[in-house]
Order: C-alpha cells, then sequence, then structure tokens
C-alpha cells in the first residue's frame, strides 16, 4: 500500500496534461475550461490530495512550529507542563501552536487535523483520558510528523516522557502501612486511562509487599469531577470498616474528598489521613493539604518532551532513514511530606 501524499505532478501524469493545468485547476483559474477542471478537481478528491501553498516548504525545510496538546490549561499541573514545553522551544528557536482536548477524543482528532493542516514540525500530546483508539495519531506518520507523548502517555511503544506511578504508589503504600495504616482506600481515576492501571497495580503490589490482604472494596473510581468523588467518598465511609488511609488519583481529587469528609463531620489526618499526587503548590494554601504528595514535575515533563522533541527532528533532517527506535524518558517520582501523621501501631 502507498501512503505517500499525492502530488500535483501524480494527477497531471495521470490526466496527461502539465502539472501548471492541474495547478489553475485547482486554484479554480477562469482560463481552465470546465470539464478540464471537473477532471482535476474529482481525481485530486479521489486521491485525498490536500492544496497547500506551502507544501514545497514543508518537504524541504521546518517550519520550526511544533504542537502541542493538552486535556485542560486551567490545570496547574499541564499549566506547568506547557511552561517547560514553551521555556525548551524557544532555547531552540521553535514556537508552539496550541490546543485543549477538554478529555475529549472527538475534540482531540479535529485538534490534530487542525494541526496537521498547519503543517507542525511534531506533535507534543498528552492524552485525554477517554482515547482509546490511536488511529488519528498514527496518521500523522503519513505526514512525517512525529510524536512525543507525556504524562499521559500510551501503553504502546513510543516516544514518551513520563513519571513512573506505579513504583510511586508502591512507595506510598509502604510509607502509610509503616506508620499503622493498614485499611488503605484508593479513589482512582477513570479505568481505561493508564495512569489508573498504573496507580492501582502500584497500590495492589505496595498492599502485598507487606503481607497484607489487598481488599478491592476500599478502591473506587472518580471520573475527575466533584460528584464523582463525592460518590467514590459516600461508598467507602458507608463500608462497615471503612479506610484510615486515603489515596486520591490527584490533589484536586483529593481537595473534593477532603471536602466531603469534613461534610460528613469525618476529622481529616486524624480520623483518615489523606495523601495524593502532583504535589501540585496550590495544596500549600489549603487548611488541609496531603500529608504525602507525589512530586510528578510537571515542567520537568514538558521540558524533556520538547527536548526530546527537538532531538527527534534534528535526527530526521540528518539521515531519510526511518528510524524504529523509540526515545522513552521515566522519571523517578519523590515523596513530599507536608507533615507526619500519627503512628497508630
Amino acid at each position: 500500500m502507498d501512503n505517500k501524499l499525492p502530488t500535483i505532478k501524480e494527477i497531471a501524469r495521470r490526466l496527461n496534461v502539465s502539472v501548471s493545468t492541474v495547478s489553475r485547476a485547482l486554484s479554480d483559474h477562469p482560463r481552465i475550461g470546465l470539464r478540464t477542471k471537473t477532471r482535476v478537481q474529482q481525481l485530486a478528491a479521489e486521491l485525498g490530495y490536500e492544496p497547500n501553498a506551502q507544501a514545497i516548504f514543508f518537504k524541504q525545510k521546518r517550519t520550526f512550529v511544533i504542537g502541542v496538546i493538552l486535556p485542560f490549561i486551567r490545570e496547574e499541573f499541564f499549566s506547568q507542563a506547557i511552561s517547560g514545553i514553551e521555556t525548551a522551544a524557544m532555547e531552540h528557536e521553535y514556537t508552539i501552536l496550541f490546543g485543549q482536548s477538554y478529555d475529549d477524543p472527538e475534540r482531540e482528532k479535529k485538534v490534530v487535523e487542525a494541526m496537521k493542516k498547519q503543517r507542525i514540525d511534531g506533535l507534543i500530546i498528552s492524552l485525554s483520558k477517554h482515547t482509546q483508539n490511536y488511529s488519528h495519531l498514527l496518521a500523522l506518520d503519513k505526514y512525517n510528523i512525529p510524536i512525543v507523548y507525556f504524562d499521559r502517555v500510551p501503553p504502546k511503544e513510543a516516544h514518551k516522557v513520563y513519571c513512573n506511578l506505579y513504583k510511586g504508589t508502591v512507595e506510598m503504600a509502604g510509607w502509610l502501612i509503616s506508620r499503622g495504616y493498614k485499611r488503605i482506600g484508593l479513589i482512582n481515576g477513570p479505568a481505561k486511562l493508564e495512569a489508573s492501571k498504573e496507580r492501582l497495580n502500584g497500590y495492589i503490589e505496595g498492599i502485598s509487599k507487606k503481607k497484607l490482604k489487598v481488599d478491592m472494596q476500599l478502591v473506587e473510581e472518580s471520573d475527575f469531577s466533584k460528584e464523582g468523588t463525592f460518590a467514590a467518598m459516600k461508598k467507602l465511609l458507608s463500608m462497615k470498616n471503612p479506610p484510615n488511609a486515603l489515596i486520591s488519583f490527584n490533589d484536586y481529587i483529593h481537595m473534593d474528598a477532603v471536602q466531603y469528609a469534613q461534610m460528613h463531620n469525618i476529622q481529616v489526618n486524624k480520623d483518615i489521613v489523606f495523601v495524593s499526587y502532583a504535589n501540585l503548590p496550590i495544596t500549600g494554601y489549603t487548611a488541609h493539604p496531603p500529608l504525602i504528595s507525589i512530586e510528578q514535575y510537571p515542567y520537568g515533563q514538558g521540558e524533556k518532551a520538547m527536548e526530546m522533541m527537538i532531538r527527534i527532528l534534528n535526527e530526521k533532517s540528518e539521515s531519510e532513514a526511518a528510524d524504529s527506535n523509540y526515545y522513552v524518558e521515566e522519571l523517578a517520582p519523590t515523596l513530599v511530606a507536608y507533615q507526619q501523621p500519627p503512628i497508630i501501631m
């Protein structure tokens, strides 16, 4: 199967006309007859030809524009990440074209398509929480547009930068158990999200390593909304033997979980101790920050993702041969303690 983009030359060859005739027909030039114009335009549509005044520039040079797609810029994690991306881009004299998916796969597809038409040199993306089909991203390979994933990365082989949340969760669970907390609950993210799978696997491993039985009734899921977190908290607190420690998917879910606990007369970090992920600065301004939070280095992830992209583009310009190797950068998580919990040994 030929995956190359159709050209004006190919259309001209198939119709046995000149390249200039095809070019004028595609631009609806009045000197081209209706019959010829119709034939050219119909064949162009059949071949999937995409007129672009900058096609030659695109093939031979760089646009020095990198597309960046994030779920939500309003989230502090992603705003820090975009700062890291932009700083690294400017150091290499690149600019970024930014878009948001709003965690909607269909919107993500539309943003990818729009960026492809803008002839970006490469794409950096943190996936929508609902993205399971990667065909819209894999299609960029046809246009020779490399992709670097960060934070929310796919399980498949790809260029990616991420924090190892599995290891971080194992360490977090061990930290709690060593202080006497053996009824550890988990409010996880959507089950299909790769980051949720990492957290769950780390949770199970962390508890099992300490020779404790894993009780899956202590695991609930949130869709990241306040309502979803409140529903998860309601189930956990209604248990005959509720958790005495709670791991939240991120600091936003932590804050909603704490709010629900306070509404139901739970003494935060006494009746239940709360721990989380991301270590966002905003939690330092709340009355009840998580006792510990896993630092995921959003700025660093963004910076490294852009540096990886520049490396890929530089190597591509030096050699036309396709490189099947993928670059993967795994950041080690760090437990950041706000305060020590009471030991209940």
